[in-house]
Parts: structure tokens; C-alpha cells; sequence
């Protein structure tokens, strides 16, 4: 299969969730030897050392209508002469016009279940769900350019939990750790795992119960207020958003994800069953498309604080039950969602797109 150059292109101004997926896709790409360029939005957060060597391109980006952000888009890829051109979300996307033909391939990526108007004059468009894809079609765009590609889930190499990280962060040694990483953003549904975590016992089967958070974002105040008026903090640690939270996973003892019924995807399913640890998800529209309830993760109703509780209490008193979960998450992200796999069927995709311009 001959190599293909890229360009991916983000408007993102800092690190979330999607944008680290982008990251890890564009250093996928590239280490599979396919030419790899990446287009940021100049002077903020990901318009920095992210890339270990690949082209990066600062590009204003200011907003989707700004004339002269969408020239120098038009510029950069006159210049580069990728075959492929792939966006990610609005700016990125409306920013991106290119004539159809012989020359690149726009692509236009969407983990989320956005106004279709903005991104119609794309040449195809990738959903990270069959529901993303589904929602596509019905609204308008054609079949036989909408393509499902799941996200991939990292496999990091088996080893011991990083015990002194408990120490660093202040945590017992014999304490259940609990991880929720995410965006301080409402759908992402914070305030209800504070609230599960205010009914939760302060001791599940004889172990002290400990909230571990990573993240950042404008509801951070509120949710830190909302802790010490339920007189949990003193258990929960507050970690800040992490580029890498390969040592978090590996601490912890069961990863929550308390996201309302808007949340797309979610990564963090995948990557709690790619590190084999048991999950307790809401059944978000991501979620009710991959987990399978009581096999590879406790699902609970969405914005349900009192399910929530009981599902983590359940699962940290049942290890038959976190063990199997986890064995057969891990299963999952080996056989469905293993980098390996996505990144091939994604290069499939792009010479096929390219066969079929």
C-alpha cells in the first residue's frame, strides 16, 4: 500500500478529549510512514510541542467565517499538495473548501452530532459511531460517502499499579481509587458523580473510597464548590487536565464515566477496557452503542445520581464481577478497537477515497 501525505487540521484552542485523539491519530499516522502535516490554530494551546517532529502549521483560524483564515487554509493545502486533507469538527471544517477532482480529498471527521450545513461541501465524512453515520445520512448527505471509523484504543504493556503515585497524591495506600477523566463541561456530568459520591459509604467493603479527577474547563469552580458543600472533598483529588493519563489508569481501581445522554462517544470507555479496567458508564448515546451491560461495564441510567452510587458500590464489592468485566473489555479493545486495526481500515478508506475521487 503506497504511502499517503496528509494534512489534519484542528481549530481547537486547548486540550480536550477529541484533540488528544487527534494527536494520537496524527502520531499514528505517521508512524505507520505515511507523510503526516498538522494544521493548529496559531498562539494557542495545541500550537505547541505535541508532534514529536511532525510539520506543524500555525493558521489563524479566527473564526468560521473570517475570509482571510479561509485563504490561508486554501494556501497551506495549494502548497502542500497532500492527497488527503482531514478536519476535524466546525472551524477546522468550514474554514476547508476545496474543488472537487484530481487534487486532495477533504475529508471531514466528526465525533459529534453536529449541524450538517457546515460541513456538507466536504468531499466524505467519517463518524467515530454508527449513530453519528446513521444522523448523517438522514440528514441528507450521501450514503456512499459517509463512512464509520470507531476511534482506537491505546494497549499500553502490562505492569504494577504506580503505588507511589498514591503517595504523591495524597491517596491511602489501601484506598479504592476511582478515575473520571473529562472537560469540566455539563455534559460530561460531573455534578452527578458528586452527588453519587456524597451518597456513596466513605468505606466499601472495609477499603476507604477515593475520587480521582482529571480535567479542566468552566464548570471547575462550580463542581470544586459542589464537592465542599457535600463535605466530599477531602476524598477527591483534583489532577487538572493530563496530556498523558497513562499512570492514572494504571492507578486506578475502576473508571467511572457519569456523561449525560448528549455525550457522542467517549473515549474513555475504550481506554479503560485497552488498560483492563472495570467501567461504570451511563447510557449515554456513545455507551448504549458499544458497552454491553454487565459484561464489559455497569451501565446506569443518565443523570441518575442514586444508580450512579449504587453501581460503583456494586462494583467495588464484587470482584468476580470487576475481573470479568475487565478480562472482557480488554478483549474488546484487542479485537475491536486496537490501534492496529482502526489505523489500516482508516488507510483503506483514504486509497479508496482516492480511487473514487
Amino acid at each position: 500500500m503506497s504511502a499517503i501525505h496528509s494534512l489534519q487540521l484542528i481549530g481547537s484552542k486547548s486540550f480536550g478529549g477529541a484533540e488528544r485523539w487527534f494527536q494520537r491519530f496524527s502520531l499514528a499516522l505517521a508512524g505507520m510512514g505515511h507523510p503526516t502535516e498538522v494544521g493548529v490554530r496559531r498562539d494557542h494551546e495545541l500550537d505547541g510541542d505535541h508532534w514529536q517532529g511532525l510539520p506543524r502549521h500555525a493558521l489563524a483560524m479566527r473564526t468560521v467565517w473570517d475570509p482571510l483564515s479561509r485563504f490561508e487554509v486554501t494556501r497551506l493545502v495549494k502548497r502542500l499538495q497532500p492527497d488527503i486533507v482531514q478536519s476535524y469538527m466546525g472551524r477546522a471544517t468550514r474554514l476547508t473548501h476545496l474543488a472537487a477532482g484530481n487534487g486532495p480529498v477533504h475529508v471531514a471527521r466528526l465525533g459529534g452530532y453536529y449541524k450538517v450545513a457546515g460541513y456538507r461541501h466536504a468531499h466524505a465524512w467519517i463518524g467515530n459511531t454508527k449513530g453519528i453515520c446513521d444522523y448523517l445520512i438522514r440528514s441528507g448527505l450521501p450514503k456512499q460517502r459517509v463512512f464509520h471509523l470507531y476511534n482506537f484504543a491505546d494497549l499500553p504493556p502490562s505492569g504494577p499499579p504506580p503505588q507511589e503515585l498514591k503517595a504523591t497524591l495524597g491517596i491511602p495506600q489501601d484506598a479504592w481509587v476511582l478515575m473520571t477523566p473529562g472537560r469540566f463541561v455539563p455534559f460530561k456530568g460531573h455534578r452527578f458523580l458528586l452527588d453519587a459520591l456524597a451518597r456513596l459509604p466513605t468505606t466499601v467493603a472495609g477499603r476507604p473510597v477515593w475520587q480521582l479527577i482529571l480535567g479542566d474547563g468552566p464548570l471547575k469552580q462550580t463542581l470544586h464548590d459542589q464537592a465542599k458543600a457535600a463535605a466530599i472533598d477531602d476524598r477527591i483529588v483534583w489532577a487538572g487536565w493530563q496530556l498523558n493519563p497513562d499512570s492514572y489508569y494504571r492507578l486506578a481501581d475502576l473508571i467511572v464515566f457519569p456523561s449525560t445522554y448528549a455525550e457522542p462517544f467517549g473515549n474513555v470507555i475504550i481506554e479503560a477496557w485497552g488498560y483492563a479496567k472495570p467501567l461504570v458508564t451511563s447510557a449515554s448515546m456513545g455507551a448504549t452503542e458499544v458497552v454491553r451491560h454487565e459484561a464489559d461495564g455497569l451501565v446506569f441510567e443518565c443523570e441518575n445520581s442514586v444508580a450512579l452510587s449504587a453501581a460503583i458500590e456494586r462494583a467495588l464489592s464484587d470482584e468476580a464481577l470487576r475481573q470479568a468485566m475487565a478480562e472482557t473489555g480488554h478483549r474488546r479493545a484487542v479485537r475491536e478497537f486496537s490501534r492496529d486495526a482502526i489505523m489500516q481500515a482508516y488507510l483503506e478508506l483514504y486509497h479508496y477515497l482516492l480511487q473514487h475521487r
